[in-house]
């Protein structure tokens, strides 16, 4: 059975609309109330916070500790800076990504890695030769994303660090209004001005009650995965699970994806020392990848010229979808579509694919298939650059 987080009573009071879904064991928010209209305007416009205790979150600690993540990830963070935090994905020996997640250097022996999946194993796993200790904090530890354009006017009331200091993907220790003591991370899953607030699970209620408190003046609002989604597709996140499938659970070579093929080459360092998928990736890097992780803008006008051909308004779901859509170049499959929404912010239907290199182009004309009264159809849909959505206050 999954199990509340330390915030459950008072999502479970604000929920009225009863629905849930579970989160790596836990209790999850999909929206609070009819829709996640509201709570995603909270993100866009004034300030969203939502749990995300359920992410996996290991302390690695040591003299080694630089050293073992740095094998076992496809980043050096050796010489990540103490009060930094960066994104990673580590592989497996094929160079195909189990998973992704972030790094923080809290000290010169200590960090911090948060996952999306389970993978204490897979670093205890390659743990041995490292002077290194690896602590699973994940049950013990809360977080709460506050998210938004006024996320920072309501982070000054509430902590003693100074917030105009903290830049983007950086971290810092604070003491927050009433003596309990966290950290503060410029981090985030919506692509907008935010950050992520961390605690001890006794301290969760007088965080919340904090935020919610000091964030009235400042249009703070709960939010729950719904809006979260909409948000992260906007701007053009991976998400494990949904976007690939981590190399661990794939079923077959075909399900697997590595860095490259998942725009994520940024997360890939090959000129240094070993690392686990270092062989393969950097043979991919010469040769070039067979797929590429895009945005697709489907075309609204042919969408709601098949549905008039039912005598129909275009359906679309309230919230973003997670279900895979055949994409096409001519007669040809090229790829396909993972989890797509319709932008309130940009007016556009919009969707995450994964298609062949030769037709990833910006520009390019593709087309993804819809259904209409049961019926197949397919719509045009132009490669476009990722992210969809990428304000300047998020870095500002």
């Amino acid at each position: 059975m999954p199990r509340p987080t330390p915030f459950h009573d008072r999502l479970q009071a604000l929920c009225t609309s009863y629905a849930w879904k579970h989160w790596s064991g836990y209790y999850a928010v999909c929206h609070f109330h009819e829709s996640p209209e509201r709570e995603y305007n909270a993100i866009r416009q004034a300030a969203g916070l939502l749990d995300v205790t359920p992410l996996f979150k290991y302390d690695v600690v040591g003299p080694d500790a630089g050293r073992f993540l740095s094998y076992v990830c496809s980043k050096s963070v050796a010489r990540l800076k103490r009060g930094r935090v960066t994104y990673l994905c580590w592989c497996d020996d094929d160079g195909n990504i189990l998973d992704d997640g972030t790094c923080w250097r809290l000290g010169k022996e200590s960090y911090r890695v948060t996952a999306a999946e389970p993978s204490l194993y897979w670093f205890e796993e390659h743990a041995e030769g490292f002077d290194v200790a690896i602590t699973d904090i994940t049950d013990t530890v809360a977080g709460l994303a506050l998210q938004g354009p006024t996320s920072r006017d309501i982070l000054r009331q509430v902590c003693d660090i100074d917030v105009d200091a903290l830049k983007f993907f950086g971290v810092k220790k604070t003491t927050f209004k009433g003596g309990f003591k966290g950290h503060v991370t410029r981090t985030g899953y919506t692509g907008d001005l935010g950050y992520e607030l961390w605690v001890r699970n006794k301290h969760a209620l007088a965080l919340w009650d904090l935020l919610m408190s000091e964030g009235k003046a400042f249009g703070i609002y709960p939010i729950g995965l719904d809006a979260l989604d909409i948000c992260r597709v906007e701007s053009g996140f991976v998400l494990a699970g949904v976007d690939y499938t981590s190399a661990h659970g794939a079923l077959t070579p075909a399900e697997k994806s590595t860095p490259f093929e998942l725009n994520l080459g940024q997360t890939v360092q090959l000129d240094r020392g070993p690392f686990i998928g270092q062989r393969a990736l950097k043979a991919e890097a010469e040769r070039g990848s067979e797929y590429a992780f895009v945005g697709l803008d489907i075309d609204w006008v042919a969408t709601e010229k098949v549905f008039a051909e039912y005598d129909l308004p275009p359906s679309l779901p309230a919230a973003a979808w997670r279900s895979l859509r055949p994409v096409y170049r001519g007669t040809r499959q090229v790829g396909r579509a993972y989890s797509g929404t319709w932008s309130p912010i940009l007016k556009k239907n919009i969707a995450l694919a994964t298609v062949r290199a030769d037709v990833a182009s910006p520009g390019t004309v593709l087309d993804i298939e819809i259904t209409a009264e049961y019926e197949r159809r397919r719509v045009p849909a132009v490669v476009s650059a990722l992210p969809f959505f990428d304000p300047p206050r998020k870095r500002a």
